[in-house]
C-alpha cells in the first residue's frame, strides 16, 4: 500500500513539474523595447523667414535636399516626439503646426495626423539596429488663400480654404539616424512640406 502511495506522489510531481517546465519553453518573454520617434515637419519656401534655425540631427538629410529642392530657405514647422513599444502603434494628432501661414489670417491653423500601423526593431546582415515602420501615413489640412486684391476702403475679412493632403509609405531606417519620408506641396505659393523621422530605443 505504502509503495503504491509513493508510486502515484512520484507520478504527481513528474506530471507537474512537466507541466511548468512546457509553459516555460511555450511562454516567450514579452519584449519590454520602447522606442522614441520624431517627426520633423520642415517647410521648403522661397519666401524670407523669421527663424531658418534648423537642428543639428538634419544637417545631413536638409544638406541633400538644397541639391535637388533649392528653396531660398527652409524653416522648422514642427517636431512632434513620441514613445512607442517595439512591435506596437503609433497614432498622433495636432492642431496648430504651422505649416502654411496666412498673414492675414491667423485664426487660420493648420491640423494634420500620423499614424505607423507597425514599429519593429531588428538588426540587418552586420548585426546593426533597423527601425522598420510599416503603415506610416500622414495626412494634414492646411489653409490656403482665396481672397482677392484687397480694396483701400471697406476691405473684406480675409477668405480661405483647406486643403488636403496625404503620404502613405512603409521604411525601414538606421536606429537613430533621420530619412527623408517625403515632400508635399503646400499653396499656390510653391512651398513645399517635407517630412523627415528618425527613431531610436530609450531606456525602460
Amino acid at each position: 500500500m505504502r509503495r503504491k502511495l509513493f508510486s502515484l506522489i512520484l507520478l504527481s510531481l513528474f506530471v507537474v513539474c512537466g507541466t511548468v517546465q512546457a509553459q516555460t519553453q511555450t511562454e516567450p518573454k514579452e519584449d519590454q523595447t520602447n522606442l522614441e520617434t520624431q517627426l520633423y515637419m520642415v517647410v521648403g519656401t522661397n519666401q524670407d523667414v523669421a527663424d531658418a534655425k534648423l537642428p543639428a540631427a538634419l544637417e545631413s538629410v536638409i544638406k541633400q535636399l538644397r541639391a535637388t529642392l533649392p528653396f531660398k530657405n527652409y524653416r522648422l514647422a514642427a517636431v512632434l516626439i513620441n514613445r512607442v513599444k517595439n512591435d506596437g502603434k503609433l497614432e498622433v494628432g495636432s492642431i496648430g503646426v504651422p505649416i502654411a501661414i496666412i498673414a492675414d489670417a491667423p485664426q487660420a491653423v493648420s491640423r494634420s495626423s500620423y499614424r505607423i500601423r507597425h514599429v519593429h526593431l531588428t538588426t540587418d546582415s552586420d548585426g546593426k539596429p533597423v527601425v522598420q515602420l510599416a503603415g506610416f501615413a500622414f495626412s494634414a489640412q492646411v489653409p490656403v488663400s482665396t481672397s482677392g486684391p484687397v480694396a483701400s476702403t471697406n476691405p473684406a475679412p480675409p477668405a480661405f480654404n483647406y486643403e488636403g493632403m496625404n503620404l502613405s509609405t512603409d521604411i525601414s531606417m538606421r536606429e537613430g539616424a533621420p530619412v527623408l519620408l517625403g515632400t508635399l506641396n503646400v499653396g499656390p505659393a510653391g512651398d513645399a512640406l517635407i517630412l523627415i523621422i528618425s527613431a531610436k530605443q530609450t531606456p525602460r
